[in-house]
């Protein structure tokens, strides 16, 4: 079992930026991928980020790569998601996830949730 909890969220005006933080606890292996996922009113759960726990390597859907950076401390199982250029697209409700399989990942299925972060960004 994994346990996931997110801190970090808030509201911040466009062009802003916040951390946030996911830290795990629970059985995290190094075949396992850890990231975020965001949803916001209305509409579906996209994916944020992913990294290779591993390596560390990230995966960021193109709208995204310019502004987003994810990283992991592994000594304090420990994952950040970096977003500057706020925009108030970006206002939602992130989420941590953990999966030790990858197709669960790339389906939004991952096998660990945390319980969501508000990240609210004004124009």
């Amino acid at each position: 079992q994994v346990q996931l909890v997110e801190s970090g969220g808030g509201s911040v005006q466009a062009g802003g930026s916040l951390r946030l933080s996911c830290t795990a606890s629970g059985s995290i292996t190094n075949d396992m991928f850890l990231g975020w996922f965001r949803q916001a009113p209305g509409k579906e759960r996209e994916q944020v980020a992913r990294l290779d726990w591993s390596s560390g390597a990230p995966v960021y859907p193109k709208s995204l790569v310019d502004r987003f950076t994810i990283s992991r401390d592994k000594a304090k199982n420990t994952v950040y998601l970096q977003m500057n250029g706020l925009k108030p697209e970006d206002t939602a409700m992130y989420y941590c996830a953990a999966s030790a399989s990858l197709n669960s990942w790339l389906i939004g299925q991952p096998s660990y949730w945390g319980k969501g972060t508000q990240v609210t960004v004004s124009s």
